[in-house]
């Protein structure tokens, strides 16, 4: 796309790319410069005017025209006027004035009327980091079918979005008709895809294998679903392609992630592989099952407290973020879990620490927030996204919404759990009191259950003996006392019951991580969320869905996906059409016609 110097100028101060972007600031109003025969209260309005008087007084001037598209005579007022308006009006000159009208008491009076020359026009007025009229001619000089149709837009919805620029009869914006919402949807994300495709970046992988996982699978003493299958599948061509694969699969709590990561190590073979998990406790378990599901592979284990090893003897070497303050040896595969509890700069340094050159390895990120779809289908014009909706077995967790009024049915139910030597989460919303919040803190509540139960463990995100204090309740607890620093990480089997105080302050997705913690093996699960609040939609609809995916897009429908170009996926969309809960049809035209 060749552009002037005074064009990229514009573009820059504007914030847009290229035509399609432009074509999307689309005009916030109209002048409608066509002659009515009727007057129209409060509107803006051009009359066919001769001036029949002007009076001048200190602020202002009055002025008595006769109208002839109206055919009576109507006042005019300009207050403070400025010394050019003066020279506007001369008595028995017929013009074109335009400006708003009022009528009280049947006497008619425009306001700040203007002479005017672009008569039978309807003018876009725009509002941006141009001024309106540079923004304007900028428009119409250079915004034509065949700009939009160059940039790879389908002609059909290039004329749809021009007609808002050079509209023939008045629109009204606040109610565009369904073709040219979809037209705006569609060029929106059109936009946005094509940005983050041109973000991707392809490289050479420091190896390229042709493998196979089925005579590893066939040892395993359960058979993997076939949404794990066609995942491992995906990641199996991926490693044959002579570019360094980049590839995030997302897959709900308990949907088996762990044998994806395990088969991808398998498949790298005889090649090196390295995984980063985001705490001690889930490395660990990563490890353990390593070594009970590739006991020929050698793997070792990498934490802040592991001696110093010679890792170059290992085939698969498993860590917390302490790998990135060793020696690392070559590895063609990296993998990372959990990964939306690192930070992008430690993801793309483990990535880095291993690069030669301009060769990468193969990079693979797990992700247990499930995105919806939609989301999805957008991410993968930046990586490739597998998703992973079915879970190896089904939960049995049955989720209800309480109030103060439940507690002692609650009461009941814990001791009932616990004489079944099952285990109970009770996650608190802060540590310390807040005068804000009406809700007990973990230091407020504490007493009333050390007092009335055994074996209560109590740990929170700044405990630095939290991990301990885990391991110590998983095999010794009744009742454990955290805030939502347990969403993510160990594996509770004994755990049947969750209580979430102040459930209605937490996202969706994070309350379906905390509910995910119970019935991890089949057990009989209940998930309790506790809300001062009399009654919440939310909360209502979040009890009856039970798929993370499905979870993912109440949560969007509810809080509006972040954004995805930036990083910054926290509520609040940037898309200001397109609702990714909604319009995935949208979606994958612009997918398919991106390809």
């Amino acid at each position: 796309m060749n552009l002037t110097k005074d064009i990229e100028v514009k573009f820059k101060k504007l914030g847009v790319n290229s035509w399609c972007e432009l074509a999307l600031n689309i005009p916030h109003s109209y002048e409608d410069l066509t002659l009515h025969s009727q007057i129209e209260i409060a509107k803006p309005q051009l009359i066919d005017a001769t001036v029949e008087s002007v009076f001048r007084s200190a602020n202002s001037i009055q002025i008595t025209f006769f109208a002839h598209n109206f055919g009576h005579t109507i006042g005019g007022v300009l207050f403070r006027p400025k010394p050019y308006m003066l020279h506007q009006f001369k008595v028995g000159e017929r013009d074109y004035f335009y400006g708003v009208i009022n009528c009280n008491a049947g006497l008619c009076s425009m306001a700040m009327p203007r002479k005017t020359a672009n008569i039978g026009a309807i003018t876009p007025k725009y509002k941006s980091a141009l001024r309106s009229d540079v923004m304007l001619r900028l428009i119409q000089n250079n915004l034509t079918l065949e700009t939009l149709v160059n940039e790879g837009l389908k002609e059909a919805i290039a004329k749809e979005i021009l007609s808002l620029h050079f509209p023939k009869t008045l629109l009204n914006l606040k109610e565009l008709d369904i073709k040219t919402l979809d037209a705006l949807k569609y060029l929106e994300l059109f936009c946005y895809m094509k940005r983050l495709s041109k973000k991707r970046r392809y490289f050479k992988p420091l190896v390229s294998v042709e493998s196979e996982f089925k005579s590893w699978a066939s040892t395993l003493p359960f058979t993997l679903t076939n949404e794990q299958t066609q995942t491992i599948e995906d990641i199996q061509k991926d490693f044959a392609k002579d570019v360094a694969s980049k590839r995030m699969i997302v897959g709900d709590v308990g949907s088996g992630k762990t044998m994806v990561i395990l088969a991808s190590a398998f498949m790298m073979l005889p090649h090196r592989s390295i995984l980063m998990a985001p705490t001690t406790i889930l490395a660990n378990q990563l490890y353990e099952e390593a070594q009970k599901y590739l006991p020929k592979v050698k793997s070792t284990l990498v934490t802040n407290k592991s001696k110093k090893l010679d890792l170059s003897k290992y085939d698969f070497i498993i860590g917390t973020h302490a790998l990135l303050h060793r020696e690392l040896p070559d590895a063609a595969l990296v993998m990372v879990d959990e990964q939306h509890r690192f930070g992008t700069a430690q993801r793309n340094l483990l990535e880095k620490v291993i690069s030669e050159g301009e060769l990468k390895p193969h990079f693979l990120q797990f992700s247990a927030t499930p995105i919806p779809r939609t989301q999805a289908m957008i991410e993968t014009a930046h990586i490739d996204v597998s998703l992973i909706t079915t879970t190896p077995f089904t939960k049995n967790i049955s989720s209800r919404v309480i109030h103060k009024s439940d507690f002692k049915e609650l009461l009941a139910h814990i001791k009932e759990e616990i004489s079944k030597n099952n285990q109970v989460l009770l996650v608190y919303p802060l540590v310390e009191q807040s005068e804000v919040l009406e809700y007990q803190s973990i230091e407020e509540a504490r007493g009333y259950w050390e007092k009335n139960f055994k074996n209560v463990y109590v740990t929170h995100g700044k405990d630095k003996q939290k991990e301990e204090v885990l391991l110590d309740f998983r095999a010794r607890g009744d009742i454990l006392i955290a805030t939502t620093v347990v969403e993510v990480g160990i594996s509770l089997p004994r755990l049947s019951t969750v209580v979430i105080v102040g459930a209605e302050r937490l996202g969706l997705s994070t309350l379906h991580q905390l509910r995910g913690r119970v019935s991890r093996t089949g057990l009989q699960g209940y998930c309790y969320l506790y809300t001062n609040q009399k009654s919440s939609d939310r909360l209502e609809r979040f009890v009856e869905t039970t798929s993370g995916f499905d979870i993912a897009n109440l949560d969007l429908k509810f809080r509006k996906g972040g954004d995805l170009l930036k990083g910054a996926t926290q509520s609040g969309s940037q898309f200001k059409w397109i609702d990714l809960a909604e319009d995935e049809e949208i979606v994958k035209c612009v997918k398919e016609d991106l390809k």
